[in-house]
């Protein structure tokens, strides 16, 4: 790389670090401006102009904070105050972003329910919060029946409609003033105060209710509008669920903190994506993980290239599909960033460097919190030396990312979960370069080279051993995925009778058959021995959850008997090296152990 390469990319990083810290400086835990007083200001500013678009409908500044103030006086009508929780479930819709805006007003704080959830997971996210009311989407009825009765001393209201066993709050609501309720039922309160409770996508266990303080969501909600050059005059368009970070806060939070517009839609759907796109004329847009692999694999759109796209942020991008999506849909720049909604790791990649999350120049390394620590596969933890301490890794080597905790800093902050301190207990990493320091665990693997960009490897759990080296699920998926006619690909390791480690094994999404004799030669030339799946599972639809990761636990524990499994199966015939149908005899031949590997 030249001179004027290298001066390019650091007066690129070192700006966009610099007008990002600018909307960060007055961030501070003791602070009694919340996020609703920011909010607020920025709905004076804009009052007429068009604050959120959605089904063809518009609203504008002054009318979501009118709404946003019934909420707010309804809260109050039926005995809330500033700390009690109120579960939002519900699907996309302007009300979402107008409740919990209102709620916070009052110093509710709300939990925002995955509005996939049902049963069991449904009621382990209201009651883990300890909310005293919930709200319904109509939209939900059915979802909500399978608890419905289940939960002591909590009040139910139904939205946008009625419902068996709930309040009529669209009623209620009608009844309240628009005016703005007085700051004192929040003056209490400072930043360092629960906020709203997100909480983890559930691909290991039942979700947990990440605690977001207002400092922490005004700093969330403001993390991007530097690195994506958003303004007043851009329109932002949001596919994604509102119940997570990236599209309910990190996207969001570009149209409240600047004036722009929002522009919503219920549910992503690939094929009316760049129909929305232009002809509401959107300049920036959120995406988490597998949506642009579902932009790639349709076939393509007359506006997919008309539109006035300037840049895109979000994470999950491999970077098979962003060379794909960049070339086919010629957006300016993809803004790839790296981050938990609970964690204090976070790096946003503002260069556009290919798939890469994110970087920290050697220089400026004492400015950040993070650090890539050497880390035991079998063992799923760091690794101590011979004093008791953990060792950062090397350049180009994979280890855990951690985060040293720093309760005064906005973007270094862990506030646990809520009501589960074990939880929160297991992502603290204690004594780990010296007595007494304290950093979060992230859980993923991540690799850090000369240049000082870092690349996601993979989740801690995800990544196993077989024949004595480790495989990262994430990079076998992206091999897999390169072969034509493969739309997606979720690895993972089952346990083989006879063998050390785990064999890897994928859930395949092929519209059409595939050549598996091309695959076996794809496989074998792309990957390296011991990575290579020995078991393939076919299916017409793979299962992920309301954010688009996959789910693994269930897959695992399934194994690849085909006594069990109705799918199609192959495996990897040691002798041909070429993939097979798995019948029930080879199965019982690798249980006597028959088939060696």
């Amino acid at each position: 790389m030249g001179l004027i390469d290298t001066l390019k990319r650091e007066v690129t990083f070192i700006s966009a670090l610099s007008r990002t810290n600018k909307w960060m400086k007055d961030l501070s835990p003791d602070s009694q401006v919340l996020l609703p007083d920011n909010w607020e200001a920025i709905c004076d500013q804009h009052n007429p102009k068009p604050a959120i678009i959605f089904e063809g409908k518009t609203w504008t500044y002054g009318q979501f904070d009118s709404r946003a103030n019934r909420y707010a006086h309804w809260a109050v009508s039926i005995g809330l105050k500033a700390g009690d929780v109120v579960a939002l479930f519900m699907q996309n819709r302007p009300d979402y972003l107008a409740a919990w805006y209102g709620l916070t007003k009052v110093g509710v704080v709300v939990a925002l329910i995955n509005h996939n959830l049902q049963g069991p997971s449904l009621l382990h996210c209201v009651s883990v919060a300890k909310s005293k009311a919930v709200i319904v989407g109509v939209e939900l009825a059915d979802l909500w029946k399978t608890i419905d009765g289940q939960l002591e001393g909590v009040s139910v209201w139904a939205a946008g409609g009625l419902m068996p066993n709930a309040n009529d709050l669209d009623r209620s609501l009608n009844a309240q003033s628009h005016k703005r309720p007085s700051r004192a039922h929040r003056e209490m309160l400072t930043a360092k105060d629960p906020c709203l409770y997100v909480y983890t996508s559930g691909t290991t266990g039942n979700p947990k209710a990440a605690t977001l303080s207002h400092m922490r969501t005004q700093g969330m909600s403001r993390s991007f509008i530097a690195a994506t050059k958003t303004n007043a005059s851009d329109r932002v368009y949001c596919p994604l669920p509102l119940y997570h970070g990236t599209g309910g806060i990190c996207g969001v939070g570009l149209v409240f903190n600047t004036g722009a517009t929002l522009v919503l839609r219920r549910k992503f759907s690939a094929t009316q994506f760049w129909d929305d796109i232009v002809d509401n004329g959107c300049t920036v847009f959120a995406y988490i993980g597998e949506l642009f692999r579902y932009l790639v694999s349709v076939p393509p759109h007359e506006k997919e290239q008309a539109h006035k796209l300037k840049s895109c942020f979000g994470n999950g991008l491999r970077a098979d599909v962003w060379t794909r999506a960049q070339e086919r849909f010629k957006i300016p720049l993809i803004v790839e960033f790296y981050g938990s909604t609970e964690g204090n790791v976070s790096f946003i990649n503002v260069e556009g460097k290919l798939g890469a999350v994110g970087r920290v120049p050697s220089y400026l390394k004492k400015r950040f919190n993070v650090e890539l620590v050497r880390f035991d596969i079998e063992e799923e933890k760091p690794i101590r030396n011979a004093e008791g301490f953990c060792e950062r890794c090397d350049h180009d080597e994979v280890g855990e990312a951690i985060g040293k905790i720093d309760t005064t800093n906005v973007r270094a902050r862990f506030d646990g979960y809520a009501n589960d301190k074990a939880a929160s207990e297991r992502k603290l990493l204690r004594d780990v370069f010296e007595p007494g320091d304290l950093y979060f665990r992230t859980g993923d693997l991540l690799k850090q080279d000369k240049l000082g960009y870092f690349y996601f490897v993979d989740r801690i759990g995800d990544t196993y051993r077989w024949k004595s080296e480790n495989v990262s699920t994430n990079e076998v998926g992206e091999v897999l995925c390169m072969f034509q006619g493969i739309d997606q690909a979720n690895v993972y390791g089952v346990d083989v009778p006879h063998a050390d480690g785990r064999a890897g094994m994928a859930v395949i999404l092929a519209p059409q058959p595939l050549d598996l004799e091309a695959l076996s030669a794809h496989v074998r030339t792309e990957l390296p021995s011991y990575a290579i799946p020995l078991f393939l599972r076919f299916q017409t639809e793979v299962e992920v959850t309301g954010t688009f990761k996959y789910r693994k636990v269930d897959l695992v524990k399934a194994g690849f008997d085909p006594a069990f499994i109705a799918d199609p199966m192959v495996w990897m015939n040691p002798e041909t090296r070429r993939y097979e149908p798995l019948t029930p005899e080879v199965y019982a031949a690798i249980q006597r152990g028959d088939v060696r590997y």
